[in-house]
Order: structure tokens, then C-alpha cells, then sequence
């Protein structure tokens, strides 16, 4: 059985806490630094549900908004947090009444919404992260992390010892399965290439049908799941489900045999369960969210207008896997080295990656 480098003592909110704090219920909240009070561009962010301090894409986003304000202190930055997608009109609107000068939706589920408001307030720009929009004053920053979740995919089937893996996700939506889909061709070309036969539980790639549970908030639902892949024979997990992805480190760490591999963020660094992660498939929503600001701001001092979309890429370092951390020992030498050359491959274009969920250009 694949036992884990480390088993380090785990601290926190337990799946069921984590679940029941995101599911409270409680009114859309409101934050804001006193840091720049004089500044003269005010930049909110709204998030997607799971709140601010998600240990996933809206805590990364709202990284980058402060690193736009902690570079330029004529810039001011607020968030508004989102507990359902019933409080994405009423935030976004909220931040056009505040006079705010630029807009971040943070989520795929929002684009729709940031268009609407957009649409209404065309002299305001606005950015949708994980999604794409062809309004004019619609920013899109998108990320095409089929490229990371394959080089994941590829470290997950050399360090199985079951010789099954498995992903679910929170929503069955374009910013989830693309990294299901990268993780499945991770496999199969480790398949082909060592001529292992590590199967995929929870995504059928040619189907483009899996395990979802409906939600990015239950982390309780998200170790249930997991429990059932791990019974199933599954040693290594991949959630792609936001908050609700603590429910398989919660399950991972409560077996020895089992370990998981993060997304968004670096999890050994976000999350309390480092012991159990892998590496992770990152993006680099802070960089890209705090490019967006700072472009914001310099197009409302004359510069250029801030449009069209990023695509973030393994070859502009939009995506990229973490560090390996305590697991650094147990992936061989050949395996990283293998994984620079993919890496170098799908850079230069000799090895493509691809899912129907990849971003769009505009």
C-alpha cells in the first residue's frame, strides 16, 4: 500500500465543521482594509460561494487584489462574499453603487451575472475569473489547467500502489472538468509510455460524465465520496471541488494508504493537510487577478483599455504543479524527470493537451 512519507498532526476545522460554517446561511459580508483610505481607485472583488478564505480559487483571487494595492497605493480594495449564487446580482450590483472602479466575479457560476451588470454599466470594467464573455467591458481570465491537472495525472498514476486512482468534482462545469480531463490524460499517457495499467475512478474522459456532488460548499459530502472511492480500492484522490475538496484530505488522513493531490492552490501551503497532498494542479489566479487591477487602473489614467482575455499556460507560468513537499522522497528521481520533459513538450507544442472545456480565445 502506498503509505505516506509523513503523518503530520492535522489542525482545524474538521470536514463537517468546515461544511456547516459554508453552509450557515448568514447575509453576503462585506470586507475591506484600511490599508490606502486616500487612494483614489477603489477595486472590489465579489466571490463565488464558499467565502473569502476558501483555501481555493476566492482566496486566491483576493491575494492578488491585495498585491495590486500593496503595489500601487493609490489603489483601495473590497470584497464582497458570496455564501449561495442567489448573492452574485446583489453583490455585483452592490459594487456598482459603491462607485466602485473595477469588478472581479470570481467563478465560472458568475459570468453570466457579471454580464448582466456589465451590460448594464458599460462605462465600468468588470473581469470574470474561470470563465469567458464577449461583452465588450468584460475582461476574461481563464486558465487552461488540463496542462497542469495531465503533469498531476501523470505523477498520481507513477506513485499508485493499488493501481487505482480517482477524481470527483463539485459542479459539473467547464472550470472542473478540464482539470478531470487533464488528470485522465495524465494517466493514460503513463499508461502508454510505462506500460502500467492505473485506472481512473469518477470521470469517463470520452463521456464527459462522472462523480459530482452538486455543490462546492459540503465538505462532509465531499468525504463520503471519498470514503467510497478509497473502499473501491482508489490510494490516491483528486477533488475539484473548492472548499468542499477538504472532504477527501479529511479522508486521506484518516488512512495511512491513502494520499490526495490539490487544485488552485498550492494545498500544502492553503490547506491544514499537507501531510496528505502530493503536489497540486495550480493556477495563477493572484498574478492574473492582480495584472487585471493594475491594468484597470492604468486604463482609467489614460492608458489602454482593459479587454479581451488571459489564458493562463504551463508556457506563460498560468499553470504549473506545486512542490512534491514531504513527498519529495517518494517521487523518483525518473518520474520528475520525466515530467520536465512533458512539461518542456506541451510548451513548445510537440505534446497537446486538450479538453472540450478549454478556455476560448477572443
Amino acid at each position: 500500500m502506498a503509505v505516506k512519507p509523513f503523518k503530520l498532526a492535522v489542525a482545524g476545522l474538521s470536514a463537517v465543521g468546515l461544511a456547516a460554517l459554508a453552509a450557515c446561511g448568514q447575509a453576503p459580508s462585506e470586507n475591506g482594509g484600511d490599508d490606502n483610505a486616500d487612494a483614489s481607485f477603489l477595486a472590489c472583488m465579489v466571490t463565488d460561494s464558499g467565502g473569502v478564505d476558501d483555501k481555493s480559487f476566492n482566496e486566491s483571487s483576493w491575494a492578488g487584489m491585495e498585491a495590486a494595492a500593496e503595489e500601487n497605493d493609490d489603489i483601495k480594495v473590497q470584497v464582497k462574499e458570496s455564501s449561495s449564487e442567489t448573492d452574485y446580482d446583489p453583490n455585483l450590483q452592490a459594487t456598482v453603487d459603491d462607485g466602485c472602479n473595477f469588478v472581479v466575479g470570481v467563478g465560472g457560476l458568475m459570468t453570466e451575472n457579471v454580464n448582466t451588470v456589465a451590460t448594464a454599466n458599460p462605462d465600468i470594467p468588470f473581469a470574470t475569473v474561470d470563465g469567458f464573455s464577449e461583452v465588450p467591458n468584460v475582461y476574461s481570465i481563464q486558465f487552461d489547467t488540463a496542462q497542469s491537472a495531465f503533469l498531476a495525472g501523470y505523477v498520481a498514476a507513477s506513485q499508485t500502489k493499488t493501481g487505482k486512482v480517482a477524481t470527483w468534482g463539485g459542479v459539473n462545469i467547464p472550470p472542473v472538468t478540464i482539470f478531470m480531463d487533464g488528470f485522465a490524460e495524465g494517466i493514460a499517457k503513463h499508461n502508454e509510455d510505462k506500460g502500467t495499467n492505473v485506472e481512473l475512478l469518477g470521470w469517463d474522459e470520452a463521456a464527459q460524465d462522472g462523480t459530482f456532488i452538486n455543490t462546492f460548499e459540503d465538505a462532509a459530502a465531499g468525504k463520503s465520496t471519498s470514503d467510497t472511492f478509497i473502499t473501491q480500492g482508489a490510494d490516491i484522490l483528486f477533488p475539484v471541488a473548492g472548499p468542499a475538496g477538504i472532504g477527501a484530505l479529511t479522508a486521506a488522513a484518516e488512512n495511512d494508504a491513502v494520499s490526495a493531490i490539490w487544485v488552485d492552490t498550492d494545498g500544502f501551503e492553503s490547506t491544514e493537510y499537507g501531510a496528505e497532498i502530493i503536489t497540486s494542479a495550480e493556477k495563477g489566479l493572484a498574478t492574473a487577478v492582480k495584472d487585471s487591477v493594475l491594468a484597470a487602473y492604468d486604463a482609467a489614467n489614460g492608458g489602454d483599455a482593459i479587454s479581451g482575455a488571459y489564458v493562463g499556460t504551463l508556457a506563460n507560468d498560468g499553470v504549473s504543479i506545486a512542490p512534491f513537499h514531504d513527498f519529495d522522497s517518494a517521487v523518483s528521481d525518473e518520474t520528475k524527470a520525466e515530467l520536465d520533459a512533458l512539461t518542456q513538450q506541451i510548451i513548445d507544442g510537440t505534446l497537446v493537451v486538450e479538453s472540450p472545456s478549454s478556455p476560448k480565445a477572443q
